[in-house]
């Protein structure tokens, strides 16, 4: 029944969306004399969200949606120790040393001596890489997928490359729009375990009453439920 499983890795393996937070108050801070909080985190996700299709997810896109940003909030007359600081700021993103989040490395251990473990992200391919080599779980996976968008042709694909198919898959992560719903459209098991900190455009709605959606509060209980299932 289950031969394969899915692991999404920011905020589902690791910290992430906490280090853009902090950095989205330190933008937030260095623009204050030109607008409040609310109203740069507004036009920093209409930014984001129009400048995901050129950019793409991911690090290198945050920082330039917060130039971009800082531009138009100052009808262009930021300076330019602001934007050099941005620019500080995204690269000690990408710096960044990487924090396992708790369970993580048992869990992943445990389910890889039984089943196939794929690991299925998107961003930025340099970044991705970069943090699964400094996760020490690289040796962990069978397969690696680094993704544009996860979208249920996305798993289906997947699944029947590294797996038995969609049906005989599942797949974990913290967000519902990106990880759970496509995958559960293409048939397989989404389980779903917030993290607290979700980015605006990664939301969803849970669905309702779907027979293959599980929610769990953290990974030390994703072993019992592959064994129900299994």
């Amino acid at each position: 029944m289950l031969s394969t499983i899915g692991f999404d890795a920011d905020d589902t393996l690791w910290q992430n969306e906490t280090f853009f937070r902090l950095t989205q108050d330190r933008f937030a801070t260095l623009l204050a004399d030109y607008a409040d909080a609310t109203h740069l985190h507004d036009r920093l996700l209409a930014a984001e969200r129009r400048n995901i299709g050129h950019y793409g997810f991911g690090v290198k896109g945050f920082t330039l949606s917060m130039i971009e940003t800082a531009i138009e909030v100052t009808d262009a007359r930021v300076p330019a120790s602001v934007i050099a600081e941005l620019v500080a700021a995204g690269r000690e993103m990408l710096e960044h040393p990487i924090e396992l989040l708790p369970h993580v490395r048992a869990t992943v251990t445990a389910l890889a001596q039984e089943y196939r473990i794929v690991l299925i992200t998107k961003g930025d391919l340099l970044d991705q890489e970069r943090k699964l080599a400094q996760s020490g779980l690289g040796d962990l996976f069978d397969a690696v997928e680094i993704v544009s968008h996860k979208t249920a042709a996305a798993y289906t694909t997947i699944f029947r490359r590294h797996g038995t198919g969609a049906d005989q898959a599942m797949m974990v992560g913290n967000s519902l729009k990106s990880d759970v719903i496509p995958a559960l459209e293409a048939g397989s098991w989404g389980v779903y375990i917030p993290h607290g900190l979700t980015w605006a455009l990664e939301t969803a709605d849970l669905p309702v009453d779907h027979h293959r959606l599980h929610e769990l509060t953290d990974l030390s209980a994703l072993p019992a439920l592959v064994a129900r299932l299994a």
